[in-house]
């Protein structure tokens, strides 16, 4: 099957220039546009649909732009996802996902094709190497997540440093003096994730703030990295009686740990999460939380792409302030 990079190469053009040509989206020479057309019917090249759309510069389909890196859990990676999805076909709009590490080139070649009319952008890290790129483009985007400079950028997302001073600080009101984070996989932090770096950010932040020993810890998603961790904290910080959970799968296992190692919760050790509320409902004993907010930030996303394509302001940054549920897995530090 022909391919637009087929008859760009045919015509001596970039793909780009050949889009042009078939949209009419951007003025290209005379000449250029009767070596393009030349080569198209030379070689037989057919326009997929997308291209086809591009006649009123219209593809009706979105990019939601998920690299699934190591270290991503991928069940609230796909919460956020389907929730895009819903709410795209509510306008509707398609979403082509993509999910491959592919960087700049990767988002290249989408926009340089026409295959879409705008992008949201996902796992957003704190220098992320995409931003040159989003901010050049001719079509609009949405990040989820914020990276440390997200000057010219729209970007929604849950506010995870507050989330994570809200953990420590419900710990402290109820008289815990020495708390840790467990957080991440260790890639998530290498990458500088923005997400990760900000609820460190928050959870030390307020233990300072309140005087509290803390300390962070990454760790793998794994039960036998969990029990380690478990066994790590105990030995290192014999005082701890709080613990705030930034790892999904890590939840259950590593409260499982701490009894075994003859820690009640909530009576001897208090726990706190940063995850989807099904999680901490379905636990043993239930889980005192902040909500990610996936749903409403994917309908979100969709609703401030679709404004922009209709040409309206929109904000910069909009970020969600988190809820926290207080169940049964927190309660006052016992005095010996």
């Amino acid at each position: 099957m022909v391919k637009i990079t087929d008859v760009a190469r045919h015509a001596g053009v970039s793909p780009s220039t050949v889009s042009y040509a078939l949209s009419g989206k951007r003025p290209i020479s005379e000449e250029t546009r009767q070596r393009v057309e030349e080569a198209i019917r030379e070689l037989g090249y057919r326009p997929h649909a997308g291209a086809r759309a591009l006649a009123s510069s219209k593809s009706n389909v979105l990019a939601l732009v998920v690299p699934l890196r190591a270290g991503i859990h991928v069940p609230t990676v796909m919460q956020f996802a389907v929730s895009v999805v819903t709410t795209a076909r509510r306008y509707d709009h398609d979403v082509l996902l993509l999910t491959q590490e592919e960087g700049e080139e990767g988002l290249s070649r989408v926009t340089d094709t026409a295959l879409v009319d705008a992008l949201i952008v996902m796992d957003v890290q704190l220098h992320d190497p995409r931003l040159p790129l989003l901010r050049s483009l001719d079509r609009p985007s949405v990040m989820i997540g914020f990276p440390a400079s997200a000057e010219g950028l729209t970007c929604i997302d849950l506010d995870f440093k507050a989330a994570g001073e809200a953990c420590v600080e419900h710990l402290a009101r109820l008289g815990h003096r020495t708390v840790a984070l467990v957080g991440s996989p260790p890639e998530v932090y290498v990458r500088q994730t923005a997400f990760a770096q900000r609820v460190v950010q928050g959870f030390t932040a307020a233990a300072d703030r309140n005087g509290l020993a803390s300390s962070v810890h990454p760790c793998e998603a794994a039960p036998d990295a969990a029990r380690e961790m478990a066994e790590r904290l105990l030995r290192e910080q014999p005082a701890l009686t709080g613990v705030v959970v930034h790892n999904e799968p890590l939840l259950e296992p590593l409260i499982d740990a701490f009894e075994q190692l003859g820690l009640r919760v909530p009576a001897d050790l208090s726990v706190t999460a940063i995850c989807p509320d099904e999680l901490t409902e379905s636990q043993r004993v239930p889980v005192t939380s902040v909500a990610v907010p996936s749903a409403e930030v994917g309908t979100r996303a969709v609703e401030l792409l679709m404004r922009k394509l209709g040409g309206a302001d929109v904000p910069e940054a909009t970020l969600l302030a988190p809820r926290m549920t207080e169940r049964g897995s927190t309660g006052r530090r016992a005095v010996a």
